[in-house]
């Protein structure tokens, strides 16, 4: 019997890994994956600067111990190149593997700007254990304390703002919005996150964006496109993820921002799925950790032979800014309704309701996200069960 295949060893990978084998402990199982293969939580990259966490600290298992639990063929460092739907195989340069079905867990990658300048290749992304190795050795070099430019003050730059300033180093922020979390906050809330994480030495730059990156001697100079000048040791860009889809696209699966599947999280090929930071489903692109345990309890199932539909309830998301609790559960895209805010000097709640009065999302900072389990049953579900 040919395997099921995994490509990626994420949450989204090995998760559907760990679901499944909880309903069957014997079909073949194989894990293919570019980076090293060991199993950590990608949320915690933007927070462990402030807890001294060396990249050995963040991985829970090797790929030994994870190939030993899922009794599964885990191969790390290794890129999957072609995928043929129509043979079910798949492609590791002239090596070809048959698969009977296979999981997509490829992940999103990290949106790089147009930056001119003679060290716009400096520029560096956290999207991996390996990406985080590479950038807490750059901080720890020749003593630390390091001047850190971060493009994007949305959910990963500001987390990174925060745990950098609480970590010793300096970081300063550039941002076309006006405001932090522009897209998951109103204003006052944002407001709030602004001026908690400046009281900790984080400098904000709003309404400019970046326009080069240049070396001058040991350091980088940040050119904004307001004139600024920032003078850093490294640059961390941090604006947004872009769903992996050219491999799903190279075989001719449907794509669109992510990879299309339908309830059972099936491609447009048969006994190819989707799952994760790659995934599309119903127009909807949810990069976040509640989506991908939901996703692959579902998903473990319809590989091991009941055909599963997933659905979504509400899923509030943390933000770990720790200088300024939050919790996000935004409306819908294109939703009909209005921002109801109530401030106080210790918290902001934002109410998002409809003309009914009906709540459709909600924004809480401080001590406002103490109304979190009372309010978040009253959400209706991101995508309701079919």
């Amino acid at each position: 019997m040919n395997p099921i295949i995994i490509l990626g060893s994420g949450l989204a990978g090995y998760n559907v890994a760990k679901e499944l084998r909880k309903l069957d402990r014997d079909v073949p199982l194989t894990v293919i994956t570019a980076d090293s293969g060991s199993f950590y939580s990608k949320p915690m990259l933007s927070n462990a600067l402030a807890g001294k966490k060396p990249p050995s600290a963040i991985a829970l298992n090797t790929p030994e111990q994870m190939a030993t639990q899922l009794n599964a063929t885990v191969r790390a460092k290794t890129r999957v190149t072609a995928l043929s739907p129509a043979a079910h195989t798949a492609n590791i340069g002239d090596e070809t593997l048959a698969y009977s079905k296979l999981v997509l867990a490829l992940g999103a990658d990290q949106i790089r700007l147009p930056i001119a300048g003679d060290a716009a290749n400096a520029i560096i992304t956290v999207n991996d254990l390996d990406d985080y190795g590479r950038f807490h050795a750059l901080l720890n070099d020749q003593g630390g304390k390091k001047r850190v430019a971060i493009i994007g003050a949305g959910l990963i730059g500001s987390e990174f703002a925060n745990d950098l300033a609480v970590g010793g180093h300096h970081a300063e922020v550039v941002d076309i919005a006006t405001q932090p979390l522009g897209r998951l906050l109103p204003p006052q809330g944002s407001d709030m996150v602004r001026d908690k994480l400046q009281a900790l030495g984080v400098v904000w730059h709003f309404g400019t964006g970046t326009k080069s990156v240049d070396r001058n001697g040991s350091e980088l100079k940040v050119t904004l496109e307001n004139g600024t000048v920032i003078n850093a040791d490294i640059v961390l860009s941090a604006v947004g993820l872009k769903p992996r889809v050219a491999l799903a696209q190279a075989a001719g699966l449907k794509v669109n921002r992510g990879i299309v599947v339908n309830r059972q999280l099936q491609t447009s090929a048969p006994d190819i799925y989707t799952l994760g930071d790659c995934m599309e489903i119903e127009g909807l692109v949810m990069p976040f950790v509640m989506p991908i345990m939901h996703a692959a309890r579902a998903l473990a199932a319809t590989l091991a032979g009941k055909a599963t539909p997933v659905s979504f309830p509400a899923m509030p998301v943390m933000v770990k800014t720790p200088a300024c609790p939050t919790i996000v559960s935004p409306p819908a895209p294109g939703a009909a309704g209005e921002w109801k805010v109530e401030a106080t000097p210790d918290g902001v709640k934002s109410l998002f309701v409809d003309a009914s009065g009906k709540l459709l999302g909600f924004a809480l900072n401080g001590t406002a996200t103490a109304e979190r389990a009372k309010l978040a049953p009253q959400l209706p579900p991101v995508l309701a069960a079919s």
